[in-house]
């Protein structure tokens, strides 16, 4: 059992939750609490850290939830020490990050619709980042494509937000964000870009077909650079004086107005 906080292997996950760089440069994220670690693949597990109070309190629930697996005990303290939460659930995990290619992210979904993408251009916010991925799964988005001015979505607080979408939504990272939406546009993908000065209100566009959608940054939307090279433009038309609706709600809009559609 680890009850120091100055023990290497406490010190070097601290790192990880705190630091993107080290989490890049080794290929990992941290997962906490039973229900993301439930849902971690198996072949993803790098390590595993569980608090003594966890294994007293949860008895049968952590047997199954921990059968077959190798773990560290760790002290209560220890435990609050590695976490990125203020309230630690008892088990965390060192997990193995993922790695897609373009072509992943454009591929028909599952059930053989057309491809759904969200394309964010430096979206910063951790939180509406992990919203995006949790809501896009749930209206059946096939993929995300980010820029590198985007959070980091390994990052603990995406992780917590996604609800487990991070395990089952492709993503990817571009470098140059204009001739990556120049690639999904040759594969006869339109775009729509979410746009105050947009020609016609959202629910007014077929999105049945392969669609994707562009979001920008939370404070100033969109680049015109990359909004021009939207197929079209639509906007939410809004109610009272807003203006206009977080990233994340915005896009969740979006999804799901395409869900409805595709349903029909």
């Amino acid at each position: 059992m680890i009850a120091s906080t100055g023990n290497a292997r406490v010190r070097a996950v601290t790192a990880l939750a705190k630091k993107a760089k080290a989490r890049r440069e080794q290929g990992v994220f941290l997962v906490e609490g039973p229900k993301m670690f439930g849902e971690l693949p198996v072949e993803r597990r790098r390590e595993v850290y569980v608090s003594e109070n966890f294994l007293r309190q949860q008895g049968e629930r952590a047997e199954k939830l921990l059968a077959g697996c190798r773990y560290e005990t760790v002290t209560d303290e220890v435990m609050r020490h590695m976490s990125d939460t203020q309230t630690p659930q008892g088990i965390l995990a060192i997990a193995e990050q993922f790695s897609y290619q373009l072509s992943d992210v454009l591929k028909n979904s599952p059930d053989g619709k057309a491809p759904e993408l969200v394309i964010l251009e430096t979206l910063q916010d951790p939180g509406n980042l992990g919203t995006i991925l949790r809501a896009g799964e749930g209206a059946g988005v096939t993929g995300i494509i980010l820029d590198r001015g985007s959070a980091d979505i390994y990052s603990p607080k995406v992780i917590r937000s996604t609800m487990g979408s991070i395990y089952r939504v492709p993503f990817i990272y571009t470098d140059d964000l204009h001739q990556t939406i120049g690639e999904v546009k040759k594969q006869g993908i339109r775009l729509y870009a979410a746009h105050l000065k947009g020609k016609h209100n959202y629910e007014e566009e077929n999105y049945t077909g392969p669609s994707g959608f562009l979001i920008g940054n939370e404070a100033n939307g969109l680049t015109e650079e990359t909004a021009a090279l939207a197929d079209a433009w639509v906007r939410i038309p809004m109610a009272g004086k807003v203006e206009s609706l977080n990233a994340a709600v915005a896009a969740s809009v979006l999804l799901f107005e395409t869900a409805r559609q595709r349903r029909q």
